[in-house]
C-alpha cells in the first residue's frame, strides 16, 4: 500500500490559511461531489440529509479505491457554497439562515472518475437507503482567484472577520463576485464553539 495521500497538506495554503490576516489565493480546478438545498442549516432536515449522503459517498468512494486500486487517501473536510442574502451581508439572524441558498460538497482526488462515483452511490443506496442520492453530483469546480482567512469561533459570530476579508480584497482593488465559501476544519459536535476552525474564502475579480 502507497503513503496515504492527503489533499489538505497538498494544498496546505487553501486548507490551513493564517488567521491573522486574510490572504488573495489562486484556487486551481477540483472535483466535488455536491448537493444543493436551502434553509436554516441548524434546522434543515434536507442539510443534515446532505451531509450525510456527501460524507457517505466520500467513504465509499475511500474504501472501494483502497481495495480496487490499492491507494488510500483522507477524506477532505466539508464545504459549502452560501447565498440568497444580498453579497457582503451576513448578518446570521435566524431569519437571514432561513433564507440561505446553498451547495455543500466534499472534494475528491483527481482520479476518482465518474464511474467510481455511480458505484459508489449504489453502494450507499444498498446500505442505507438515502432519498437524496440522485440529487448528488459530481462536477469540477473552478474558484480561482479569491481571498480567504482562518476563523475560530462560532458560526453565528463569523460576520465581523467576513468584513474584515472582504475589505482586505477590496482595499487590494478587487471586486466581489461568486458565493461566499466555507470550508468545515472541525467536527462542531466535538469541539467547543470558540475553537471551532473555518476557512471563510470568496472568490474576487
Amino acid at each position: 500500500m502507497s503513503e496515504k495521500m492527503d489533499l489538505k497538506q497538498d494544498l496546505k495554503h487553501l486548507y490551513q490559511p493564517s488567521a491573522k490576516t486574510p490572504a488573495i489565493v489562486d484556487v486551481p480546478e477540483m472535483a466535488f461531489l455536491m448537493l444543493d438545498g436551502a434553509g436554516n442549516p441548524n434546522t434543515s432536515p434536507d442539510y443534515q440529509a446532505a451531509v450525510e449522503a456527501l460524507y457517505g459517498v466520500s467513504y465509499a468512494l475511500k474504501f472501494m479505491t483502497k481495495k480496487q486500486l490499492e491507494r488510500d487517501y483522507v477524506v477532505m473536510p466539508l464545504e459549502g457554497l452560501w447565498w440568497g442574502t444580498p453579497l457582503g451581508q451576513h448578518n446570521f439572524t435566524e431569519a437571514d439562515k432561513d433564507k440561505f441558498q446553498w451547495t455543500m460538497m466534499i472534494a475528491q482526488p483527481d482520479f476518482i472518475s465518474n464511474e467510481m462515483v455511480s458505484a459508489a452511490v449504489a453502494d450507499v443506496r444498498r446500505k442505507k437507503g438515502l432519498p437524496n442520492l440522485d440529487a448528488l453530483r459530481f462536477e469540477r469546480f473552478a474558484e480561482g482567484t479569491s481571498v480567504q482567512i482562518l476563523y475560530r469561533g462560532s458560526y453565528d459570530d463569523e460576520g465581523p472577520t467576513i468584513n474584515r476579508m472582504h475589505q482586505f480584497a477590496l482595499d487590494q482593488g478587487y471586486q466581489l463576485r461568486g458565493k461566499h465559501h466555507e470550508i468545515y476544519l472541525s467536527d462542531p459536535r466535538r469541539t467547543a464553539p470558540e475553537k471551532v476552525k473555518t476557512v471563510l474564502r470568496h472568490p474576487i475579480k
